[in-house]
């Protein structure tokens, strides 16, 4: 599935999450310094400013500095007090001025007479100030205090600074606490990188982002390519996945993923088997107007259940033909009982010619003649459509075998049919009868009763038996099982009065069963114009 180019290896996802991450720890680590040196910045500006302003309040409020500043021997009587601040206060510089200005001491000789920039200072109006300033190129923590003389007068300005340190030497002071931080954090963001990084490279199997894409690509591309459906929901119910072949043969509109499954409005049956916990295997489903052929695993991840997952092929054309082949083979099965019946009938002729009883076998032939007769009349009169008196015919024969009487109904009518029209017919009268038999069988009824007519464009089929009935219990869904994990579960039992409504229903008729008893009575209606066959 890889396809890396000679020469060239590129990083699997878990290398560039590595990568990231690392790159993410370096930033984190960055602006963290940085707060740091700043943060040191602030500290150093606090105490050193507030240290300035004390050593300038110090000088300017010496007495000797106040009487002695107006002097002409001021800079000489001053200048053991400036030294004497610089040395107690570690400040860069300590200088004293006039009220304009100009320099009357400082710690450097060379600065006497010159003019201080006072800048945004209100030292003047008789106001301590401090703040940065810059000249010489660098910048300095400066704080002024004016020098006030007994009589209240402004007679000069007291002016204590500090250099800020080099951009080096303030981290070098910043790292002496911050390296030992700053390296564990490096070392702790490495190590949980590089541990995500191996779960990832494990939970990824070492590919690399692109081709995890186009792996994705490929699944959904397959998922919805494939004809059969496939749903998978996960422990609560929800649905995770549904491809278009799904959508389709259930009639989902829209997006389904990330909604419950019982709020896709699916019939009951369908609901259970994809929303169950149990394995299904080959259960047929009808849904709407199409029999579905439903397969359930449970999905498990690492040992843990993370849903299930069910295939569904739709099978609807396929049921319909092998029922049809059913009908074709009960008249085959008719067929054998009727030669059996003519055998055992050939039998008593001929025992009774060769003992001479001729006037018993006249009666015999009469009768048996008779018999066929009005067999043959009665569905001639009744049924007009060949396969559909076939039929009959030969569920008359194995009704007799069985011990059953199958009577016609004498108000029965049907017309020459439509050849898909006589195909559905002959599966539901076919499925209907048999249903009959089989409840009639071991003494639990005598009698089957068929009455088929024409009503207003419609041909209406009711199918009867003295047998136990079916219980209130089931009555409302014996129509909607269809369920069946039998191995001949295609054409078998469990299918087929749902396949009978399933008919009825694509050709706009209905089928029912009559309330009450005794034994059972279903109706189907299908119109002789309608639905698809």
């Amino acid at each position: 599935m890889r396809n890396v180019s000679p020469g060239r290896r590129r990083l699997t996802l878990a290398g560039q999450v590595l990568l990231l991450q690392l790159a993410v720890v370096a930033a984190v680590l960055l602006v963290v310094a940085v707060i740091s040196f700043r943060q040191s910045t602030a500290a150093f500006t606090d105490e050193r400013g507030s240290a300035m302003r004390s050593v300038a309040e110090y000088l300017a409020g010496g007495e000797v500095v106040r009487t002695a500043i107006d002097e002409p021997s001021a800079t000489r009587t001053l200048a053991p007090f400036v030294e004497r601040a610089v040395a107690l206060s570690g400040a860069t510089d300590v200088l004293v001025t006039d009220p304009d200005g100009t320099v009357i001491a400082a710690a450097e000789p060379s600065e006497v007479g010159t003019t201080l920039d006072l800048g945004e200072s209100r030292v003047r109006e008789g106001r301590g100030w401090s703040g940065d300033v810059e000249h010489d190129g660098r910048t300095y923590v400066t704080a002024h205090a004016p020098v006030i003389a007994d009589d209240g007068t402004l007679v000069g300005i007291a002016v204590a600074e500090q250099a800020y340190p080099s951009w080096w030497d303030r981290i070098a002071d910043s790292s002496t606490d911050l390296a030992p931080y700053l390296g564990l954090g490096a070392l702790l963001g490495g190590l949980g990188t590089w541990a995500v990084s191996r779960l990832l490279k494990r939970r990824t199997r070492g590919l690399a982002g692109d081709e995890i894409a186009t792996l994705a690509d490929h699944r959904y591309a397959l998922l919805h390519s494939i004809r059969e459906g496939v749903v998978a929901v996960d422990n609560s119910g929800v649905v995770t996945v549904m491809n278009d072949a799904a959508r389709r043969l259930l009639g989902v509109t829209g997006d389904p993923v990330g909604q419950p499954l019982d709020a896709l409005g699916l019939d009951a049956a369908l609901t259970e088997v994809i929303g169950g916990d149990a394995e299904t295997r080959d259960a047929v489903v009808l849904t709407g107007d199409r029999v579905l052929v439903v397969n359930r695993r449970a999905a498990s991840s690492r040992g843990l259940g993370i849903g299930g997952v069910t295939t569904m092929r739709d099978r609807t054309d396929v049921v319909e033909v092998e029922q049809q082949l059913s009908s074709n083979l009960s008249i085959t099965d008719a067929l054998r009982a009727q030669t059996h019946e003519f055998a055992n009938r050939l039998h008593t002729i001929s025992g009774l010619v060769e003992l001479g009883e001729y006037d018993e076998l006249a009666s015999l032939l009469g009768t048996l003649t008779r018999e066929r007769a009005v067999l043959d009349a009665s569905l001639r009169d009744a049924v007009r459509d060949p396969a559909v008196a076939a039929l009959l015919a030969a569920k008359v024969s194995q009704a007799a075998e069985a011990g059953l009487d199958l009577r016609i109904h004498p108000s029965s009518h049907v017309p020459a049919l439509e050849p898909d029209l006589a195909a559905d017919l002959t599966t539901v009268l076919g499925n209907l009868v048999d249903n009959a038999v089989d409840a009639c069988r071991g003494g639990a009824g005598r009698e089957v009763a068929v009455r088929l007519t024409e009503i207003d464009g419609t041909i209406e089929v009711v199918v009867s038996d003295d047998g136990p009935g079916v219980p209130d219990e089931i009555a409302g869904s014996i129509f909607s099982r269809g369920f069946s994990t039998k191995p001949e579960v295609l054409g078998g039992r469990g299918i087929g009065l749902p396949l009978v409504r399933l008919i009825a229903t694509r050709r706009g008729g209905s089928a029912t069963l009559d309330p009450g008893g005794p034994g059972a009575t279903f109706r189907v209606r299908l119109p002789l114009v309608g639905g698809a066959a």
